[in-house]
């Protein structure tokens, strides 16, 4: 694509105001600008625009609570039996482990990758060497090296593969880590339909999401990959949460045992107002209810045994069966709206530090790929076994809520942190 066609692409979609300061950039800027320009789907932007002025209603579908098992209410045979059924689907290498680590630490006040953020244990373990410990453990106790995929994104994939290069990659096994994929992005806008444009003179974009997840592992091979190795059975989790169990035998037996192609382990909301998305039945079909979606009146429902009828977090705690990898590849998962707080430069040059949300970020959603599986497997964990999340920097799901769930696991179980 040359000047003029990069021009008549965006007179036509009204985004000339990316040419305003052209003339001033460098050659690399506007060589980066005009690749930009080439790869964006303008048609794609004007209907997600759209979308941003659209509520979410669910008066014409059927929502209706989805069953799940509380792992803590199994007698002891259904544990053994799960437990075994996993622990040999490990041992046997059908175990892989995806961990999504495309986000920076900046709400944590951390410069650099959030697998890199030091949790401020007495070891200052950082959040990559926390989850590469429990999976050395697993190797070891199965006697398997256990395939790791990380998806990076564009932003921090130099930084993070360099982190783990100076710090040899924590001793785990060298085969182990078996590569670095970066998800997708997709340009920001204002609250006009206009692309954002950044402080470098180009398209602003940003991460697509933990859906994007489903793409970028066969756009970049890691599926193919998987297959090669006689993988059956991928978990997918974040870096962001020092309690996840990438290699739990009870939750993979569960999902085999019971031929779930796909299944989540689930957390119970802490109080009705709580900001995480439920599971539910919608139409039939497993679905997540993002928070900012559910009503007040679903959110306070309540069952028989008073227990929140939609009360099942999804807590990025997933598992695949590859066999269901291979049917998401060959569909486009929805986007989903976020209206953002973003720095933009105006067509005068001038930057502009917004202290409200300004922009919309577009994401695509792991859950949404759980409507195209008939059935999915939820089994209920506890909150301070599975979950730690580090999110903000103070407050809830901070780095001193996760350090005190973590520290506090790891005594219980005799572990040295």
């Amino acid at each position: 694509m040359n000047y003029e066609e990069m021009k008549e692409k965006l007179e036509k979609y009204n985004q000339t105001h990316v040419l305003a300061a052209y003339d001033r950039a460098d050659d690399a800027t506007k060589e980066k600008l005009l690749t930009q320009v080439e790869r964006i789907d303008f048609e794609q932007l004007k209907e997600l625009y759209h979308m941003t002025q659209t509520e979410i209603k669910f008066e014409n579908n059927k929502i209706e609570p989805m069953p799940y098992v509380d792992s803590a209410k199994l007698n002891e045979e259904e544990k053994k039996k799960y437990i075994e059924i996993g622990e040999n689907i490990i041992r046997s290498g059908k175990l892989a482990v995806v961990t999504m680590a495309g986000g920076q630490g900046t709400r944590l006040g951390h410069n650099g990758p959030k697998g890199t953020f030091d949790l401020g244990l007495e070891s200052h373990k950082s959040l990559f060497e926390i989850l590469t410990d429990y999976l050395k453990n697993a190797c070891e106790k199965y006697h398997v090296t256990i395939p790791w995929y990380i998806m990076t994104s564009k932003d921090n994939n130099r930084d993070t593969v360099e982190f783990f290069e100076s710090h040899n990659f924590f001793d785990y096994p060298k085969d182990g880590i078996r590569m670095f994929f970066k998800q997708g992005e997709l340009p920001m806008l204002d609250e006009n339909g206009k692309v954002i444009i950044n402080e470098e003179g180009i398209i602003k974009e940003a991460a697509d999401g933990h859906g994007g997840i489903f793409e970028a592992i066969f756009k970049d091979g890691a599926l193919e990959d998987m297959k090669n190795r006689g993988i059956e059975w991928i978990f997918v989790g974040s870096v962001d949460n020092p309690l996840v169990k990438m290699a739990d035998p009870l939750f993979i037996g569960y999902a085999a045992a019971n031929n779930y192609m796909a299944a989540s382990k689930t957390i119970v909301k802490a109080y009705p107002e709580e900001k995480v998305g439920v599971f539910c039945k919608k139409d039939g079909m497993p679905y997540v209810i993002e928070y900012t979606e559910i009503s007040n009146e679903m959110a306070h429902q309540r069952d028989e045994n008073g227990e929140l009828s939609f009360g099942e977090a999804h807590m990025l705690l997933n598992l695949f069966n590859i066999q269901t990898l291979e049917k998401i590849k060959e569909v486009k998962l929805p986007y989903h709206s976020a209206h953002k707080k973003s720095n933009l430069v105006d067509e005068k040059g001038n930057v502009i530090i917004p202290e409200k949300p300004n922009a919309y970020k577009f994401e695509t959603f792991i859950f949404d790929a759980f409507a195209l599986i008939p059935d999915v497997g939820l089994l209920r964990g506890k909150r301070e076994d599975d979950f730690a999340p580090v999110k903000n920097a103070e407050g809830n799901d901070s780095p001193v809520t996760a350090r005190k769930l973590y520290e506090d696991y790891m005594k219980r179980n005799g572990m040295i942190c």
